[in-house]
């Protein structure tokens, strides 16, 4: 929508809000070599510990393989459904695996499921061949896109995290820039499906996937990501939890076991819902403020949001947030209830954290110029009186 001129409607929330400015990150005795907590809607740091330190993360690698299927799902070029044809290649990968054979044909959804529950390389190099041509194209694109997301510090030599030949073929990446790729993967709900999945099953029943993520069925909330260990890489997680509308993501690296991996996640993920809580800025549905439409049916329409914003801050301190409209200076029927007609937007110093589009609550429909006519001239005889 053009906006002839701009409305701009500033609300201080004087209230007291808790700060949304990181404190220095509290002791919680974690002994992995790296490790980070964020909170996904702002990407605020929470906690940190040499995060932008480069290690091999194993199977976190696939997380990048996972993103990519899905983002190819949501732009259509590539179908749940699909029948993919395994290669030798691929069957031929070790480690975590399905057991593919050559020519065996497997849904793509499928072979998604056996990725983000049990860790399945073979089912990831036939993924990226399906998807790319070659594990090669795939690798390429992986790596393209991290450099989109902003993971600075993160090379990718194959699709599955396996140890490469030498050093300068192994995977290497940081604990930020993992947390970076959990939130853009956070964007495809459909993924946490089959993270969350506890157990399923592949060929009609006959092969068990079991999910190699521990905090999956004893950590609340938990629903993702994805497990790694190789000798380099020890023992690492990605792991997020959702509770009661306040989500974070941790990551552990190179932890010496593999109960302690998810201890010290359980740990920094407990940090965060004992330290932060839900704040409701807008509420969807709920009317926002009334607004004139001076050629409609009826002369009012109510704003409202068009989904939640809630954001989760800080217990204690105080920080002024800002919360502001941005509206057309009229209205015009026909409104068609759902319709844009502005965007409501949260900030703090200036950057947006959250945002939603204003809708119009009902359908209003264009007033007849004899209505028009009858409201004006009653409009003007209340101006005479006035003067009178």
């Amino acid at each position: 929508m053009i906006y002839k001129k701009l409305f701009i409607m500033i609300i201080i929330l004087s209230l007291l809000i808790p700060s949304l400015v990181s404190a220095e990150s509290p002791d919680l005795e974690i002994t992995a070599n790296a490790a980070i907590l964020i909170e996904p809607l702002t990407a605020e740091v929470i906690y940190a510990k040499n995060e932008h330190q480069q290690y091999p993360p194993a199977s976190m690698t696939k997380m990048m393989t996972m993103l990519l299927v899905m983002e190819a799902l949501a732009a259509g070029k590539a179908d749940l459904e699909d029948k993919i044809v395994i290669s030798e290649r691929a069957a031929s990968m070790g480690g975590s695996q399905v057991y593919l054979e050559p020519g065996e044909e497997m849904t793509l959804a499928d072979l998604m499921k056996s990725i983000a529950i049990s860790s399945a390389n073979d089912s990831t190099v036939a993924v990226a061949e399906y998807l790319y041509g070659s594990e090669t194209a795939f690798v390429e694109k992986m790596n393209e896109r991290a450099e989109e997301i902003g993971m600075k510090n993160t090379v990718y030599c194959n699709t599955n995290g396996l140890p490469g030949q030498s050093e300068e073929e192994e995977n290497l990446t940081t604990a930020y820039d993992l947390a970076l790729l959990a939130r853009e993967l956070l964007k495809h709900e459909t993924i946490l499906e089959w993270t969350s999945t506890w157990i399923d099953y592949l060929r009609d029943g006959e092969f068990v996937l079991n999910n190699t993520n521990w905090l999956i069925r004893h950590y609340r909330g938990a629903d993702g990501f994805k497990t790694g260990y190789t000798d380099a890489a020890k023992h690492c997680v990605t792991a997020t939890a959702k509770r009661d509308g306040i989500r974070f993501i941790a990551v552990i690296m190179g932890a010496d076991q593999s109960e302690k991996r998810f201890r010290q996640a359980a740990r920094l993920l407990n940090y965060g819902f004992n330290s932060y809580e839900k704040l409701e800025l807008a509420n969807k549905d709920e009317i926002i403020r009334s607004y004139q439409v001076w050629n409609g049916t009826t002369t009012d329409v109510g704003l409202i949001a068009a989904e939640d914003l809630i954001l989760p801050v800080r217990k204690g301190g105080e920080k002024k947030l800002t919360k502001q409209m941005f509206l057309p200076e009229e209205l015009h029927a026909p409104l068609k209830k759902g319709q844009k007609v502005g965007d409501l937007k949260i900030l703090k110093d200036k950057k947006v954290l959250l945002a939603t589009d204003i809708i119009v609550d009902r359908d209003i429909e264009k007033a007849s110029y004899r209505l028009i006519f009858k409201r004006l001239a009653n409009r003007y005889f209340k101006v005479l009186l006035n003067i009178l």
